[in-house]
């Protein structure tokens, strides 16, 4: 046998192939002599070695030799680890010895590592084991056979690095988190260093221009990602501004869309790389390395600049590192630009659901009120929550809480028009069972447009759910009435927490079902709690467990309302919210006998004068004797208005809040009406008079007949 070490005499691997073919052609195959296995085995262009039971090598053939990049002298007699100390040659052997043992063949055994041949890339070998044994079955050593598949590798390892990408990217519709996953991933399969800026619209969501981007422009590093810490020092953190200088390759990417890449990048010529007009020629820290600048754009627009660094010691980028580089931001690319509609849409919801909501919640004389609103952290958008506070006729203050189904814009602009209508309902002072009653009314008037004018009914308001609370200082008692909705908690003024046992009613959307009110009696300084079911509900906890922490968060009646807010909040949310989270407290006060007067009269036109004169003595006791004449008139005209147009007793009340009330009640259910009588008619302005100088005056009924009450505020000028 030939083989190509010019020692065919002693070689064990010839030996064992004398018999092999040595006979005649008898037509059943082709004659295979010692020559021609020898030329097989030396001129293979599979990389083939022996290996002793010592593992150290007897033969090599000409592809191995010339694959490893050492003489063949150099390799005979002696280890993997002693010829090539960089590839991982105790993983090797150990797979050798495994075969050795049990003579199990080990196939498509890959490695990474470097080689003589080309000592400045690495490579990845495809290699297979197998035993050899003598015809008397003892062991003579092990063979392997090895080939060079690191285009193989590489294809395989950008397909999944762009996989990756593509999955990482994909996960978050946060601006920030797309761009910190993209360089995130690329570090260090491809760079040692990558930085993705993004343009300053971009990050409010606002559309980029179409086409070039003019001019210098300014950016603000979005993600961020190093090898080692000495690559951050020269370079502009997460969230800095940062701005390429005029000419540079950063700005040309931008302009044009062109992208950059240099092999090799020293101190000097690299210095614009910090991106930051301070720290322009400050490159140290980076030595000599390699750059690719790509930018980042999507839908033909542009939206920020990818800058990717490597090592010298690591190899100059190449050409095909640069097409991976532009697949791999291309990709991010269309998430970031995904993510930035998000973002616009999301910041219009909540800038509209915002200014829906109320501005700023009045605190009342009978209610102290604390608010919180949290704007949900989830994917697909802010809420429709929102709370509002009353002022009703009576010194009466209503509590409102709520939460439309669905989330982004079209929740956000429902829930201004169940606002609107609550608020418009609530000045009718209709209870709390027949507002709800009629805002689902509403409600479902509002599904049948939205119905109309859309193709899919998904795209419609699908429903809400709503708490209405009436409190009243003057009896200290309260009317709730839900839809749907979790139940207030109450706080009493010895610190125990009570989730009042209301009756749930059907979420509003549905029609046609009932709604049921309750009555408590509230002590003063009890705190009522109302909320929506984004603060006791969450992934890792189910809606028991959530109020039952909230009742513990809430059992510090003695508190501050804006220090129970913060405190429950913190409580109760260890994160980022996944639903919008609204909170309404409010501290009872009730009004003491010396604010509150009421007489019993007859339905008797003597007795008008009467009530003048007891109104006199009440303000004189008051200390508002200088609302006199006004006041007059009023309970003048109230209770002349009652005794001309209805029957049976007649209720005056007077009370002393931050405005003057008059109340008077009668059992007739008729509404009054205000008319504008001509110059010639003798009567019918009463009631013109009465609001001409009260501040507001109206109607509510009761269950025994109707009440008309008129407020004059103290601090306007009396009438003389």
């Amino acid at each position: 046998m030939d083989t190509s070490d010019g020692s065919a005499g002693n070689d064990p691997l010839a030996a064992s192939f004398n018999d092999l073919g040595t006979g005649s052609d008898t037509g059943q195959g082709w004659p295979m002599d010692r020559s021609l296995v020898g030329q097989f085995l030396a001129r293979s262009p599979v990389g083939m070695a022996v290996m002793s039971p010592e593992l150290r090598y007897i033969w090599i053939n000409d592809a191995l030799e010339r694959l490893g990049g050492v003489p063949r002298e150099e390799r005979l007699g002696k280890r993997l680890g002693d010829v090539l100390p960089k590839l991982d040659a105790e993983a090797i052997e150990a797979t050798m010895r495994r075969v050795l043992e049990t003579g199990e063949p080990a196939v498509d055994i890959e490695y990474r590592g470097r080689t003589q041949a080309d000592p400045e890339r690495e490579h990845a070998y495809s290699t297979s084991f197998f035993r050899l044994d003598d015809t008397l079955g003892r062991v003579r050593g092990v063979c392997y056979m090895v080939i060079d598949v690191t285009d193989r590798w590489r294809a395989g390892s950008r397909l999944a690095l762009l996989n990756e990408v593509g999955a990482r990217t994909g996960k978050s519709l946060n601006l920030i988190h797309i761009a910190q996953a993209l360089a995130d991933s690329c570090v260090p399969h491809l760079a040692d260093f990558v930085a993705v800026d993004l343009l300053d619209p971009v990050l409010l969501g606002e559309a980029p221009r179409p086409g070039p981007v003019p001019g210098t422009q300014q950016l603000r590093r979005a993600g961020l990602r190093s090898a080692g810490p000495d690559l951050r020092e020269p370079i502009a953190e997460t969230g800095q501004s940062v701005v390429f200088p005029p000419s540079s390759p950063g700005e040309r990417c931008l302009l044009d869309g062109s992208s950059y890449l240099r092999p090799v990048l020293d101190d000097q010529a690299g210095g614009w790389l910090a991106a930051e007009p301070h720290r322009a020629g400050d490159n140290q820290g980076l030595g000599r390395c390699s750059l690719m600048l790509v930018r980042v754009g999507a839908r033909g627009n542009a939206l920020g600049v990818a800058t990717f660094i490597r090592r010298e010691s690591r190899g100059a980028f190449e050409q095909a590192d640069l097409l991976l580089a532009e697949d791999l931001v291309a990709r991010a690319a269309v998430n970031i630009d995904n993510a930035r509609q998000f973002t616009r849409e999301h910041n219009t919801a909540l800038a509209l659901q915002r200014f829906l909501l109320p501005q700023r919640v009045t605190t009342q004389s009978s209610l102290e009120v604390e608010s919180r609103y949290l704007p949900a952290e989830a994917s697909d958008g802010v809420g429709g929550d929102w709370f509002d506070v009353i002022r009703l006729s009576g010194a009466r203050v209503a509590l409102v809480v709520g939460d439309v189904v669905g989330h982004g814009i079209r929740a956000a602009a429902s829930m201004g028009r169940l606002r609107t209508a609550v608020r418009t309902l609530a000045d009718l002072d209709l209870p709390p069972e027949e507002l709800l009653a009629h805002l689902d009314d509403q409600l479902l008037g509002l599904i049948g447009e939205d119905v109309a004018h859309h193709e899919s009914p998904a795209s419609a308001v699908l429903g809400a759910t709503c708490l209405y609370a009436v409190y009243d200082p003057a009896s200290r008692r309260c009317t709730m009435a839900r839809a749907g909705h979790p139940p207030p908690a109450l706080v009493s003024p010895d610190g125990s927490v009570a989730f009042l046992d209301l009756p749930p009613g059907p979420p509003l959307g549905l029609g046609g079902l009932p709604f049921e009110s309750a009555d408590f009696e509230v002590a003063e300084g009890s705190v009522l709690a109302l909320y929506t079911n984004g603060l006791i509900e969450a992934r890792e906890r189910d809606v028991e467990v959530g109020m039952s922490q909230l009742g513990t968060a809430l059992a510090s009646p003695g508190m501050p309302l804006d220090e129970l807010c913060a405190s429950v909040l913190t409580h109760m949310l260890k994160g980022p919210p996944d639903d919008d989270v609204a909170l309404l407290l409010a501290r009872t006060h009730a009004l003491g006998s010396d604010q509150v007067a009421s007489w019993d009269l007859p339905s008797d036109p003597a007795v008008v004068a009467e009530a003048r004169a007891r109104t006199l003595r009440c303000l004189d006791a008051w200390g508002l004797g200088e609302l006199g004449f006004t006041m007059e008139l009023i309970v003048s005209e109230l209770v002349t208005n009652a005794i001309r147009y209805a029957s049976g007793p007649i209720r005056l009340r007077l009370i002393r809040q931050d405005v003057l009330i008059c109340e008077v009640f009668d059992t007739s259910n008729t509404s009054p009406r205000l008319r504008h009588a001509r110059t010639t008619d003798e009567g019918g302005r009463g009631l013109f008079l009465v609001a001409q100088v009260a501040k507001r005056w109206g109607t509510r009924y009761t269950a025994e007949g109707k009440i008309i009450w008129a407020e004059h505020d103290p601090s306007e000028a009396p009438m003389v």
